[in-house]
């Protein structure tokens, strides 16, 4: 799962999303965690289509249904 490509435009995978994730000290609302990611990936900056992918992503991950 890891690196299955959540962003096309940007090539931006889920292990990259959880990288990003990783790289702050807390989690907040998963807009604000997207801001973030979205920073540090360029995911979403493209066509913006996966836009709801990585808000799913990023939710999974901050409530544990990550990638096992």
């Amino acid at each position: 799962m890891e690196n299955y490509e959540i962003c096309h435009c940007m090539g931006v995978t889920y292990g990259d999303i959880e990288a990003a994730m990783h790289e702050t000290n807390q989690f907040g609302e998963v807009l604000d965690t997207f801001k973030h990611v979205q920073e540090a990936t360029s995911c979403s900056t493209g066509c913006g289509g996966c836009y709801n992918d990585v808000l799913k992503v990023i939710s999974d991950i901050m409530h544990g249904y990550g990638a096992q």
